[in-house]
C-alpha cells in the first residue's frame, strides 16, 4: 500500500513539474526589434550599432557589437527591422547571437537573417543593406540592453 502512495505522489510531483514548464513556454511572448548596424573590416572585421525593442507597449534601447573572422573586406551599413519571438521579459533579448555567411554588397540590397541567442529568444530580421562589403566569414552579434 505504501508504494502504491509513493508512486501517486511521484506522479502528481511529475504532472505539478511538467504543467509548470509548459506554463512557463506558454507565457513567452514576442516584440518588434529594429536595428543599425555598422560594419566594417579587413581579413577580421567589427560592428557596432544601436536599435530599440518594442515589447508590452514599452520601448527599450538595444546597443549591438560583434567581430567578424574570415574573408571580410569593406564597410556597410545594414538597417533591419522584425520580430523577436520566445522571451518572457526583455533582458531575454540581450546575448550573443552566431552566424555564418557570405555575401557582397555593393549599393544597396536586401538583407535577411534568423538569429537565436542562449536564452532561446529568436531574431527574425530583415531590411536593407548599404555600402561595399564582400564576406565569407563566422560571425558573433552581441545585444545588450542600454
Amino acid at each position: 500500500m505504501q508504494l502504491s502512495s509513493a508512486i501517486r505522489a511521484m506522479l502528481v510531483a511529475l504532472i505539478a513539474f511538467a504543467g509548470a514548464g509548459l506554463s512557463s513556454a506558454a507565457r513567452a511572448d514576442s516584440g518588434t526589434v529594429s536595428l543599425v548596424i555598422y560594419k566594417a573590416g579587413w581579413f577580421i572585421g567589427g560592428s557596432g550599432g544601436s536599435g530599440t525593442l518594442n515589447f508590452r507597449g514599452r520601448s527599450y534601447a538595444l546597443s549591438t557589437g560583434g567581430i567578424d573572422y574570415g574573408l571580410v573586406f569593406g564597410g556597410s551599413k545594414t538597417v533591419l527591422r522584425g520580430r523577436v519571438s520566445n522571451i518572457n521579459r526583455p533582458s531575454d533579448v540581450a546575448g550573443v547571437y552566431g552566424a555564418a555567411g557570405a555575401g557582397i554588397a555593393v549599393g544597396r540590397g536586401a538583407r535577411a537573417i534568423v538569429l537565436t541567442n542562449q536564452k532561446g529568444a529568436v531574431l527574425e530580421l530583415s531590411g536593407q543593406q548599404t555600402g561595399l562589403m564582400a564576406n565569407a566569414d563566422l560571425s558573433g552579434l552581441a545585444i545588450t540592453l542600454k
